[in-house]
């Protein structure tokens, strides 16, 4: 008689934690099948350059996870386990190329007080927003945070026009539909202040004149002034450690270096997995898989041939290369020193160029000038490196996975191997342009190319750290395809989760909270 556990998952990001903990609630058995070397996925945590400096590997912002509905229910038997957030009250800001910037934080008045030294009836507008975001999160997280169910799409519905009338509910449908620069155009006149919450979408794929793409820096923004922000005391694992001891102190377990190579289906019905070393595994009730699409085909071969199809054609976003760097102080930041304050500096010097920047790399090239995010978790959370020293955490995007040339003309590489280098010092040299001798204070060094990253955790395809592009036609119920928005596959007992799953990327672990909610109700 073979032997079989209630539910088995594939890939131990965090929506598979999440489902896992939400699962077990119900008395259920789970078993967490890895193939890296440790869990986490994208939120792991390491001294990747000099003993004593831990690096956030991917994510690095907590917030969405604080802020969870899977937080409400699960944060004291995390915090019990371990988990510690670290607050940040300054969150994110801009430093400028002609010296000037622009930085917010969870204080509204010095909010207002710094817009309104780029313009007046920005400040205004800023108080506005302020004013009506209690209003307009409730029903935006209502929708981001909840299945596309008849149920759940009626209650919104019903609840948006109880509170905002037809007309309201029409305002905050163009809303939803607007790319950022359409919203800020209309909302805000300084440039300073709208390339401040534009480069936001480019942490996801929204580039200014994006589709759907204005929540993003709306939610940000308007979040992070009334809530602040949180990283990871002592890296972003803890997020992971404590979920997977939460796991294991429920009789659950999570196995690394296990290769899954495929999907057991018998009669059309998911019923376990066979792993690299040719064991199998099964499972009584389901398997979970959190997998990119094209990754999750190879598991499961030919199914429903427009189910196939969605599968092969899941699109994904530029890719990323990160740059890990130990430091002797943080950066002298010639705009003024009070950005050391902030976990985020962006350097992104307008809407035109982060256009520019994404549609060079949607076309295969190394953007000429990148956007570069710069971390300063250190500012935030000292215990990430020896007394007195720092950490950097960089983003370059956008940049393509496959590289067909350079728009810059310089970079003679087209793969990664060779282009990481210059790339990255490409990086390093807009961020001299702003704090001026930070390459002589690099203690160590570590670039991850946006191969490497896939490499390590195949579901960032081609460097893509949000598994797929949230544009309008692959986002909400189209999310990874029509009628899969829920988990479900066309494989009796296989469920799909993760980001590539509604409601999509980021630490919230919406994905992976609402399909073991659905599993277990």
């Amino acid at each position: 008689m073979r032997q079989e556990t209630d539910v088995l998952i594939i890939g131990s990001g965090i929506n598979s934690l999440v489902a896992a903990l939400v699962l077990q609630r119900k008395g259920l058995q789970v078993s967490v099948f890895e193939q890296a070397s440790e869990p986490g996925g994208a939120v792991r945590s390491g001294a990747y350059t000099e003993p004593g400096f831990t690096h956030d590997w991917a994510a690095m912002n907590l917030s969405l996870f604080a802020g969870s509905p899977f937080f409400q229910e699960f944060g004291p038997e995390l915090m019990e386990a371990g988990l510690e957030f670290a607050p940040a009250q300054h969150c994110f800001a801009s430093s400028f190329a002609d010296g000037r910037w622009l930085g917010i934080g969870n204080d509204v008045d010095a909010n207002v007080e710094k817009i309104s030294a780029f313009a007046s009836n920005d400040s205004e507008a800023w108080r506005a927003l302020t004013a009506a975001f209690p209003d307009q999160a409730a029903h935006i997280f209502a929708i981001l945070g909840s299945s596309f169910g008849l149920r759940s799409v009626a209650k919104n519905s019903w609840n948006l026009l109880r509170d905002q009338k037809f007309s309201g509910a029409l305002d905050l449908g163009r809303f939803l539909a607007s790319s950022p620069r359409a919203w800020l155009d209309e909302t805000f006149s300084s440039e300073h202040v709208k390339a401040t919450l534009a480069a936001w979408g480019m942490h996801l794929d929204f580039a200014p004149d994006i589709a759907g793409g204005a929540v993003f820096p709306y939610l940000e923004a308007m979040a992070n002034q009334a809530f602040g922000m949180v990283i990871g005391k002592g890296g972003a694992d803890t997020v992971t450690r404590a979920l997977v001891k939460c796991i294991t102190n429920r009789g659950g377990s999570v196995v690394c270096d296990a290769t899954v190579e495929k999907v057991l289906i018998e009669q059309g019905r998911a019923v376990g997995i066979q792993l690299a070393d040719g064991s199998d595994h099964y499972a009584s009730k389901s398997v979970i898989a959190n997998v990119a699409p094209k990754n999750l085909s190879k598991l499961i071969g030919d199914t429903d041939p427009t189910y196939d199809r969605g599968l092969q054609s899941f699109r994904h976003a530029p890719g990323t290369l990160m740059i890990h760097l130990a430091m002797e102080d943080l950066p002298d930041w010639k705009a003024a020193p009070q950005l050391c304050d902030y976990a985020y500096v962006h350097l992104a010097p307008n809407l035109d160029q982060m256009a520019r920047c994404y549609q060079q790399a949607q076309a295969g090239l190394l953007p000429q000038e990148p956007v570069v995010v710069v971390g300063q978790p250190t500012a935030i959370d000292p215990t990430r490196a020896p007394d007195g020293k720092h950490v950097l955490w960089l983003q370059v995007r956008m940049v393509p996975g496959a590289i067909k040339g350079d728009a810059a003309g310089e970079i003679a590489a087209r793969d990664w191997q060779g282009a990481a280098a210059p790339m990255a010092a490409r990086a390093l040299d807009i961020l001299e342009t702003h704090a001026p001798g930070i390459r002589a204070k690099i203690i160590g060094q570590r670039i991850v190319s946006p191969i490497e990253l896939e490499a390590d955790n195949p579901n960032l395809v081609g460097g893509d750290q949000i598994c797929g592009s949230h544009h309008l036609s692959q986002h909400f119920v189209y999310r990874p395809q029509r009628g899969r928005s829920d988990g479900t596959t066309p494989i009796k007992n296989l469920y799909h989760t993760g980001a590539a799953v509604w409601p999509g990327a980021g630490t919230g672990a919406g994905p992976g909270y609402l399909l073991g909610k659905k599993l277990t109700t």
